[in-house]
């Protein structure tokens, strides 16, 4: 009998990576050149691509390390991820996609530098933009470390194996089919999360019955405050006000709609007409997979002691699943399945980078069309292989909170993106790119003053704060510009 959960966790696990390698096998018949790698032939259902973009939105971060946070921090931490990050969501989706997705379609854009680039006329400003897209390398870290965790404590191996067998296995699919691979693969993960992300939930059900609130309360009151002024690593709070916890929290997860792997799904959608039926799919789904937050709540009020709190996941669904037979062939499930959320994020990143590199980076110093043809494919690939192997190094030495690591990179590239995004869509009058990059490079050089010297410990709140400053100098410029063009 104790061979059975054995048994069902590497035939899970073998029917998870052989479906995987299936579908990206379809997806490589499909894929012929750079734009179809990048993102494809805009034959995807707008269904598929809506669960393919939540799943994108919903990665390790919020499968795995998010829970962390809300474990240590409480409802102040699930406020500013589960409530204000939802919001921001949906506001960015809402407001940007269709005209995101028209002038994307209208210059044939391929990445997010590619349409900066169509916007604002300047490939220089691409090229910042495709330099900047290198902080996403972080995020890869983060989701790398995740799955190590998750895949040491499932099989019982070290995590230097766990993270290179984890690394060999998405690079080798994301090889064979680029955004086919991605698209089609999320589909499968994204079912499994779904499934997962309401097991989890209803894994609590006892602290509802009981009384959420009063089990919030009996942890501490701080803990069950909407602001918790506690230190974080003896420094200053991450959540302490209703700008650390709702504003930056809904300003930050809008900007990071920007990410080379997210705003760029609109592109894979031909009609017009089939955005809302994208939007409301991302938005359900997305939904459910937040329930995974509350698992932080149930560590917590289970008594489960966690130093670190990246492994709250891990722990939490080890102390509960690993009693009786059928429920340790459910902890094979959602284990795996965790793992899957990780590689739903970590293949479209690995995407949009490789083409951007090439598209954004390699072609504009070559004047040439090289990139839209076999050769260009061919070397997008190999351009993800190199990034594999320094996100590799970097992971094999993190910092102690990847979550944070990450943050500090991604919330870079969100906080150079915000105006020029959000400007370049909502506004249709011709603007230079200079003040495009002068955005860009002030809310860059805000946002790590602020956390890396000036003590804002929380990059959400220093990305927020620098968004606010870039926006507000570029609106100065833009009334600036237009009234010396009227006189």
């Amino acid at each position: 009998m104790d061979m059975i959960p054995v048994i069902f966790k590497y035939f899970f696990m073998l029917l998870y990576v052989g479906s995987t390698f299936y579908l990206s096998y379809i997806g490589m018949k499909k894929t012929k050149d750079l734009k179809g790698f990048a993102i494809g032939n805009k034959d995807m259902s707008p269904l598929l691509v809506g669960v393919t973009m939540a799943a994108s939105i919903s990665s390790t971060a919020t499968f795995v390390i998010n829970p962390g946070f809300v474990y240590n921090h409480g409802l102040s931490a699930y406020l500013h991820y589960g409530v204000a990050a939802t919001l921001g969501i949906i506001a960015a989706l809402v407001t940007l996609s269709k005209g995101f997705r028209k002038l994307g379609a209208e210059s044939g854009s391929l990445t997010i530098p590619d349409w900066i680039r169509h916007r604002y006329g300047s490939k220089m400003l691409a090229l910042f933009f495709a330099i900047l897209n290198l902080f996403s390398i972080a995020f890869i870290v983060l989701i790398l470390i995740g799955c190590a965790s998750i895949t040491a404590q499932l099989f019982g191996i070290s995590k230097t194996l766990a993270l290179t067998l984890g690394l060999v296995f998405t690079f080798s699919y994301v090889l064979m089919g680029g955004t086919y691979a991605h698209a089609y693969t999320n589909s499968l993960q994204g079912i499994l999360m779904i499934v997962v992300a309401c097991i989890l939930f209803v894994s609590g059900w006892e602290y509802w019955q009981s009384g959420f609130v009063n089990e919030l309360k009996s942890v501490g009151e701080n803990f069950a405050s909407m602001y918790n002024p506690e230190p974080f690593n003896d420094k200053t709070p991450l959540y302490y006000s209703f700008f650390s916890v709702f504003a930056s929290g809904f300003i930050i997860t809008f900007a990071l709609m920007f990410q080379p792997h997210i705003l760029t799904k609109v592109l894979y959608i031909k009609e017009e007409k089939d955005v809302n039926k994208f939007l409301i799919t991302t938005l359900v789904v997305g939904f459910t997979f937040s329930l995974v937050l509350f698992v932080g709540f149930y560590a917590r009020f289970a008594g489960l002691e966690i130093s670190n709190q990246d492994d709250t996941v891990g722990i939490y669904i080890t102390q509960i699943y690993s009693q009786s037979l059928g429920g340790k062939c459910l902890l094979a499930f959602v284990a795996v399945t965790l793992l899957a959320a990780g590689m739903s994020t970590l293949d479209g990143i690995l995407v949009s980078l490789s083409a951007m590199v090439v598209n954004d980076i390699y072609m504009p110093f070559t004047n040439s069309q090289d990139g839209m043809s076999k050769f260009g494919l061919a070397l997008s690939r190999y351009v993800l292989i190199g990034i594999g192997l320094v996100a590799f190094i970097l992971a094999l030495n993190p910092p102690p909170l990847v979550g944070i690591f990450a943050q500090q990179g991604v919330y870079a590239l969100a906080a150079a993106s915000f105006a020029p995004i959000v400007i370049g869509v909502l506004s249709k009058r011709k603007i230079h790119y200079s003040i495009m990059f002068t955005a860009a490079f002030l809310a860059v050089g805000i946002h790590f003053y602020l956390n890396l010297f000036a003590g804002v410990t929380n990059p959400s709140v220093s990305s927020s704060i620098a968004m606010l400053i870039s926006m507000g100098v570029t609106l100065v410029l833009l009334a600036a510009t237009h009234k010396k063009s009227e006189a």
